[in-house]
């Protein structure tokens, strides 16, 4: 299989346009879902749990690309990825929609070699009350895929605009930075209770460890499939399947706590991910 991460862009004129569209994208993005999260838990007194934040916010960068697209640059939407092209990357759609699960095996495998992880399958149990425990990740696995239309909230923004624009021709570059200021677009999430992690610092490096290696991915799947819904698909099963499953499974007085889950999430994350950058590493 060729492994390509593709961050060329179709020609915008000078690169004080494509400046100013990124430009106008942070500001969207950012301004939008720090500053709704920081008004519905600071004046409010909303949890950042509550739907009622979390739509707004997930929604910044879409908005923003759709406005910078639209209005600010005025490219259009040629190469926004938002076509399903379910015909010719079926089989995209399928490892963002199982991959997840199978890194989650990992992880749990990861955590049984080391030999701190005592097995118990009962937390899993109550992610879905009412349904075996063998049928709880199929569940999870389904509800990812209903919930895809949620997560392209983000990715038309970050695998449809932003990773094609920050270092046009350096996919290996793109694909980090990228990953990088979507990190940091998540912080309020633990600055404001959503997470919460002891220490606070090594919590967030590992988070944002996390969720660069899972750029690199989406940005491989964004490249291969030529559409942002498979990263969507991805990004869904992240949040919906990997999270949970190592959480329920993993964290507790026997396990490794929310750093150590994060560890040993990067570390798998980390191989998956090395495959694509290293590709692109070698095309630049």
């Amino acid at each position: 299989m060729t492994i390509v991460i593709d961050a060329r862009v179709a020609p915008l004129g000078d690169r004080l346009k494509r400046r100013q569209g990124l430009t106008a994208f942070l500001l969207i993005s950012f301004g939008t879902a720090w500053g709704w999260e920081a008004m519905a838990h600071l004046v409010l007194g909303w949890s950042l749990v509550n739907p009622l934040v979390q739509a707004p916010a997930g929604f910044a960068p879409a908005i923003a690309a759709l406005v910078v697209r639209r209005w600010v640059t005025r490219e259009g939407f040629t190469d926004a990825g938002s076509r399903l092209r379910l015909r010719t990357a079926w089989r995209y759609y399928l490892l963002a929609w199982l991959g997840p699960l199978g890194v989650a095996a990992a992880v749990i495998g990861l955590a049984a070699a080391t030999g701190r992880w005592e097995p118990s399958f009962r937390p899993v149990a109550d992610l879905i009350p009412g349904v075996p425990v063998w049928a709880v990740p199929l569940l999870l696995c389904v509800l990812a895929l209903v919930a895809t239309i949620v997560f392209w909230g983000e990715e038309f923004g970050w695998t449809g605009y932003l990773l094609l624009r920050i270092y046009p021709g350096r996919p290996r570059r793109a694909a980090l930075v990228a990953g990088l200021i979507a990190a940091v677009w998540h912080y309020p999430l633990a600055l404001l209770g959503y997470v919460e992690y002891r220490p606070l610092a090594m919590g967030m490096l590992g988070w944002t460890a996390w969720i660069m290696c899972q750029e690199i991915i989406l940005a491989w799947l964004r490249s291969c499939s030529r559409s942002v819904w498979p990263a969507c698909l991805a990004h869904a099963g992240n949040n919906l399947v990997l999270a949970p499953l190592t959480t329920a499974l993993l964290l507790g007085p026997s396990g490794f706590g929310e750093n150590g889950i994060q560890l040993l999430v990067v570390l798998v994350l980390a191989t998956v991910a090395a495959g694509p950058f290293l590709q692109a590493s070698r095309e630049q």
